[in-house]
């Protein structure tokens, strides 16, 4: 016999999966406004290696198809539904950088270097926002 009471609670998977990448954004941006260039040099050394960019992709298609199989496409929840389009984006992405990283890489290096503060305050808005909505759906489902 399963003992359902120990089960996780299903409905709050959009929202811990909101939490762990809104933190996760939110504190990349914070150690990117502490040392700024670390970003562009990390998007360099990738860029420089094969073996980084192949681990890199792997993580990334691990991590995306994750996020993708955990939140429901077909889900009444919204946050859900989105976070299963951010992980199918992410799985793009990493064989983007798979088969074409030397276009891709240097894509992204052109458009940082001049823009990276754009980015780093994204980056942060964008893990604020995440937390937020993650502690909206925490707090509706205690009601």
């Amino acid at each position: 016999m399963v003992d359902h009471s120990l089960m996780p609670e299903l409905a709050l998977v959009p929202a811990w999966t909101a939490l762990f990448l809104g933190v996760f954004a939110l504190f990349a941006g914070i150690g990117e406004l502490r040392k700024p260039g670390h970003w562009e040099r990390m998007l360099g050394e990738i860029a420089g290696s094969p073996a980084l960019q192949l681990i890199t992709a792997l993580l990334e298609l691990f991590l995306g198809a994750v996020v993708y199989l955990a939140n429901p496409w077909a889900s009444p929840d919204w946050l859900s539904s989105a976070l299963s389009v951010l992980g199918g984006l992410m799985c793009v992405e990493a064989l983007a950088i798979l088969a074409f990283s030397d276009v891709y890489m240097a894509f992204w290096l052109r458009r940082f270097g001049p823009l990276s503060k754009l980015w780093t305050w994204a980056s942060i808005l964008f893990g604020v926002a995440l937390i937020a909505v993650a502690i909206e759906h925490f707090s509706r489902s205690s009601l």
